[in-house]
C-alpha cells in the first residue's frame, strides 16, 4: 500500500505557493521585494539569521556525535533524521562557516539537534 502524502507536501508542489518547500531552511525566511528603476519587481529572499539554541532545564536539545572517516553532513541527516536534505540543521547547531568542516576531520565531536531543539524544527527524528 502506498504511503499518503501529507498536505503540507501537497501545497509544496503548487508552483508559486511558496518559493521553498516546508523541509527547507529557508522556508520561515522573509521575502523581500526590490523595485527596479523601470518599475520591474525582484523577488528576493532577506537574510536568515541562525536560530537560538535554548536548552531547558529538563533536556538538552543536541546530541554529540563522534565523526567517522568518511562521515558527511548530508549522511548524517540521513542517519539522524531521515533525510539528506536536513544537513544544514546539523550546520546550524555547529559552530562552522561551511558545513564540510564539520566532518573534515575523524574524531571531532559536533552536535546534533534534537527534535524541536531549534524554533520551527522540522520533522520526526529517526535513529
Amino acid at each position: 500500500m502506498a504511503e499518503i502524502e501529507p498536505y503540507e507536501n501537497a501545497l509544496d508542489a503548487i508552483p508559486g505557493a511558496h518559493p521553498y518547500p516546508r523541509t527547507s531552511r529557508y522556508h520561515d525566511a522573509e521575502i523581500g521585494i526590490h523595485r527596479r528603476p523601470d518599475g520591474t519587481e525582484v523577488r528576493y529572499t532577506k537574510r536568515r539569521l541562525l536560530p537560538q539554541l535554548e536548552p531547558t532545564p529538563d533536556s538538552d536539545l543536541t546530541q554529540p556525535h563522534t565523526v567517522g572517516a568518511g562521515e558527511r553532513p548530508d549522511l548524517l541527516a540521513q542517519h539522524y533524521f531521515g533525510d539528506v536534505g536536513q544537513w544544514w540543521q546539523i550546520a546550524d547547531a555547529n559552530p562552522v562557516l561551511d558545513p564540510r568542516e564539520l566532518t573534515d576531520e575523524a574524531g571531532r565531536v559536533i552536535d546534533i539537534p534534537l527534535a524541536g531543539g531549534f524554533p520551527g524544527g522540522r520533522g520526526d527524528r529517526r535513529v
